[in-house]
């Protein structure tokens, strides 16, 4: 029965890595557009920008969450019924964790993408926008592989935290790896037994990445390497 339970749980390793992905990507997009608009002559974007940063580092991670689960679809509804649109807004735990967990990191993302740009020397980007580049050659050219390098060890950090960070997703019923090892725990009295299950998934996701971004990191260090030489 025990190994049973054991791969019920495992068998909900894909909900939490489809979780976890979708939440970095969505953090990514949150962090570079965040990042842009901290560094943009714009003062409203930076105002925004820099709110937003603010706000969600300062509130619990959690506390996001169950906002976002049950606070915001109730919020929609009652401006639905306040104009008379006769419509009901709800979230599935999958969509309002990917949410929830995207726009949480989305901020510490922000801040780890800023610190890169202000990193890349200036001197490069005027010397191809006098070469001729356009704005998009230039960041693709230029901004983009030193953005990688600089900003990978704040990334791959955030990365690791947001991928046990899933285990919160648990707590509005989504059946990932934890909810699933809280559920056998309760039907067979081995807590220890699956709770190390699902530390081991964690644990495991956590060294699959190190090595992923390990390779990454050499692979973008190459030219600076060669420079120092």
């Amino acid at each position: 029965m025990t190994s049973q339970y054991i791969q019920t749980v495992l068998a909900a390793g894909s909900t939490t890595l489809l979780v976890a992905l979708a939440s970095l990507l969505l953090a990514t997009l949150i962090g570079l557009s965040g990042a842009l608009a901290k560094q943009s002559e714009h003062r409203a974007l930076r105002a925004v920008a820099t709110a937003y940063t603010f706000l969600v580092r300062g509130i619990p991670d959690l506390v996001v969450m169950l906002l976002i689960f049950y606070s915001l679809p109730a919020l929609i509804n009652q401006v639905f019924e306040a104009v008379g649109v006769d419509s009901q807004v709800e979230f599935s735990a999958t969509i309002a964790g990917i949410a929830s967990l995207g726009i949480i990191f989305g901020a510490y993302m922000t801040e780890t993408f800023k610190t890169a740009l202000q990193n890349i020397p200036r001197g490069q980007i005027e010397a191809a926008h006098a070469y001729g580049m356009s704005a998009w050659q230039t960041f693709h050219r230029i901004v983009i592989p030193q953005l990688i390098r600089l900003a990978l060890p704040g990334f791959a950090n955030n990365w690791l935290v947001l991928a046990k960070g899933t285990a919160l997703v648990s707590l509005i019923g989504l059946q990932d790896v934890m909810f699933r090892a809280k559920g056998a725990a309760e039907a067979t009295g081995k807590p220890f037994t699956f709770y190390l299950v699902a530390a081991t998934f964690y644990l495991f996701i956590t060294l699959i990445s190190m090595a992923t971004l390990g390779v990454v990191a050499k692979r973008y260090s190459v030219g600076e390497r060669g420079l120092s030489h």
